[in-house]
């Protein structure tokens, strides 16, 4: 059994449409939200809001969390669990390089994201712009407490919302 992956993710709006990284995993092109791992001494937001720049060259600030969730790949079982954070928007610099294995920075309607279901990294990426959208959000309290979250991992999941 593989440890949990403990991730963050931001959903960006801007002009009712999401922010988005085309990118290589599993051995195809699929889309997802910008989003990474924490490193050491980051809050999540910080790790939110840097991978954001480094996937897609956008600036934003982190403001709620939308949510906890909680998916397993049907094929290999590991477990992926996602803190994603409502970002508000504030540009983007075209002159930066992506992250290796980012291949382009795309805006997608939710409507674009139901239409390629198929192609998104995981059903996460679909879910968490409709939590937004229904305007779910989850109380800072929520990770109190759970510092340093990756030694937390198990009461991060008792919190998660399976996807």
């Amino acid at each position: 059994m593989y440890p949990t992956d403990l991730t963050v993710a931001a959903v960006v709006e801007h002009d009712n449409k999401y922010l988005l990284v085309e990118e290589r995993a599993m051995g195809r092109r699929v889309f997802s939200q910008p989003g990474g791992h924490i490193e050491a001494g980051e809050s999540p937001e910080q790790a939110a809001v840097r991978e954001t720049l480094e996937e897609t060259g956008c600036t934003v600030e982190c403001q709620d969390l939308i949510g906890v969730y909680l998916w397993i790949h049907p094929q290999t079982r590991q477990q992926f669990l996602r803190l994603v954070y409502a970002a508000t928007f504030f540009g983007c610099d075209e002159s930066l390089p992506l992250d290796d294995g980012i291949l382009s920075r795309r805006w997608m309607t939710q409507q674009d994201l139901i239409d390629r279901r198929s192609v998104l990294r995981s059903p996460a990426v679909l879910r968490c712009v409709q939590d937004y959208e229904a305007g779910k959000r989850q109380s800072d309290a929520l990770l109190a407490g759970m510092l340093p979250l990756q030694q937390n991992v198990h009461r991060i999941l008792a919190s998660a919302d399976l996807v």
